[in-house]
């Protein structure tokens, strides 16, 4: 009798265990707060000549509708502006075309004018895996210096490619 108890509550907490892994297996994975750019759709491209670097510059959601709307003075709360960088190379079988090479970063612009009113309503990031990482004041301070001269286009300087 004992022997039978056991092994039904030995084979339940097996049982257990298996639907606990399976669970955990398939269980959604967690989006990032501030969405995953991999995903994000193309505003604009630009090469840095004095930088050797290309960047694709992409959008969430709420910058692609914004630039399709020709919505960007000032683009609307929300928006996420990533810049992908990349050192330029010359293509390996094409010695006229300048190609994507090493990753270098992945950084972002988010639009909140209230929470960054003190830079033109705009945060300052970078990703650090799959997790945007935001400037403080401190760190953000180089970024809106740099972007400053682009106040008449809410201090952005991608040409969206959209409309």
């Amino acid at each position: 009798m004992y022997q039978k108890i056991f092994g039904e509550r030995l084979l339940a907490a097996a049982l257990i265990l298996v639907a606990n892994g399976v669970a955990a297996e398939t269980a959604p994975a967690a989006k990032p707060e501030h969405g995953e750019y991999r995903d994000w759709r193309l505003l604009g491209v630009s090469l840095r000549h004095e930088k050797n670097s290309m960047r694709a510059i992409v959008g969430n959601d709420v910058a692609i509708n914004a630039a399709r709307a020709g919505k960007t003075k000032p683009w609307p709360d929300g928006s996420i502006i990533a810049k992908i960088k990349w050192a330029e190379r010359k293509h390996p079988n094409w010695e006229q075309a300048s190609v994507p090479g090493e990753f270098t970063a992945a950084e972002a612009m988010v639009k909140d004018s209230k929470k960054y009113a003190e830079t033109g309503g705009w945060g300052f990031g970078i990703w650090e895996g799959k997790t945007l990482k935001m400037y403080d004041k401190e760190q953000s301070a180089p970024c809106f210096a740099c972007h400053s001269p682009m106040k008449h286009a809410d201090y952005v300087y991608t040409l969206p490619n959209l409309q």
